[in-house]
């Protein structure tokens, strides 16, 4: 039986925030329940002080990545760095993406064994889609999957803010692609994308995109290239064959639509919502609409002390946010 010295010890060493004294402790306590004949509880005493002192340790690795791969210097500017927590069953997926997807993270959770035959693991992808689909959600995604940091690129705003330096500002984000294993998110990626020789190519535009042809056909590092479009179809072709993988992602169909609203209203008090009904009602929203008339018609009920939430509260807010896109697309 463990002394009130020991538990005390114990306690007081886990609010300090010293490890070392935690398992010391705890594999004395594993050692007294020993001695008293007590081998079966002795044994699971020090298999939790291990798996936790393994846990930390792992954690404590985590963290110094996460330090590490903060941008430095020049770069600092040119990347916008987050830490994941989504993971892929937040994901509302058709089939085909979810495959691509997992196929993907399957292969970069074994790096090492593709490598040892010589072969390279799936790292480039162009995710396509109109806005709202969940392109930038499925980076986010593939980051908080394998434990890296998401590394934001806005090259819009990058090639607003360098003119002219552009292709020497891409030049640093590769090399720190290279050089630290990251997700990278290219976003609004058709701002540098778009087919060579169209009405919209400028001189600086085409510089830009060889840059970038070179850069990616040149990588030989471990991180994972994500280049978002909402215009997949203005993109030059030639992009089409640097990328190992093409994940279309579109607008929602009937059933996962349905499976959005399920999904989204989960845990909130309803009065048998007709989710086939609000499936067919937001034809033409996106992931990212649909998500926002759950979280409208949310606040609704609470604001309005309402009791349960109807199909025909749900309905209003798809009415509404209907008619809030027209006016914006309208202008």
């Amino acid at each position: 039986m463990a002394s009130a010295a020991q538990l005390k010890a114990l306690l007081q060493s886990h609010a300090n925030g010293d490890d070392s004294r935690f398992y010391a402790v705890g594999l004395q306590l594993a050692a007294a329940e020993a001695r008293n004949g007590h081998a079966e509880l002795a044994k699971e005493l020090r298999d939790l002080v291990e798996k936790t002192r393994t846990r930390d340790s792992h954690r404590g690795a985590h963290e110094n990545i996460l330090h590490i791969a903060q941008p430095q210097g020049e770069v600092a500017d040119l990347l916008t760095v987050r830490q994941s927590a989504t993971r892929i069953s937040d994901l509302i997926l058709d089939a085909a993406a979810a495959t691509h997807i997992h196929r993907v993270l399957h292969e970069q959770r074994h790096l090492d064994k593709l490598k040892s035959h010589g072969l390279r693991a799936r790292q480039t992808l162009l995710l396509t889609g109109p806005p709202g689909c969940g392109k930038t959600l499925t980076a986010s995604a593939i980051a908080g999957e394998l434990g890296l940091p998401l590394f934001i690129v806005r090259l819009e705003s990058l090639m607003t803010r360098y003119l002219g330096e552009t292709a020497s500002k891409l030049r640093l984000i590769f090399e720190t692609v290279e050089r630290t294993r990251a997700v990278y998110l290219f976003d609004e990626f058709d701002s540098i994308g778009i087919a060579r020789g169209s009405e919209n190519d400028v001189g600086e535009m085409r510089r830009v995109l060889n840059s970038f042809l070179v850069f990616v056909e040149n990588h030989r590092g471990n991180s994972v290239i994500i280049a978002a479009t909402n215009h997949g179809h203005l993109l030059d072709r030639a992009l089409y064959r640097r990328f190992d993988d093409l994940i279309e992602l579109g607008l929602p169909g009937v059933e996962l639509a349905e499976r959005t609203f399920r999904e989204r209203l989960a845990g909130q008090k309803t009065q048998r919502l007709g989710y086939a009904k609000l499936a067919a009602a937001s034809e033409g929203l996106s992931f990212a609409e649909i998500t926002r008339v759950c979280e409208e018609s949310i606040k609704d009920m609470l604001l309005h002390d309402k009791k349960s939430l109807t199909t025909n509260d749900v309905l209003r807010v798809i009415s509404e946010r209907r008619l809030f896109l027209d006016k914006r697309h309208a202008q």
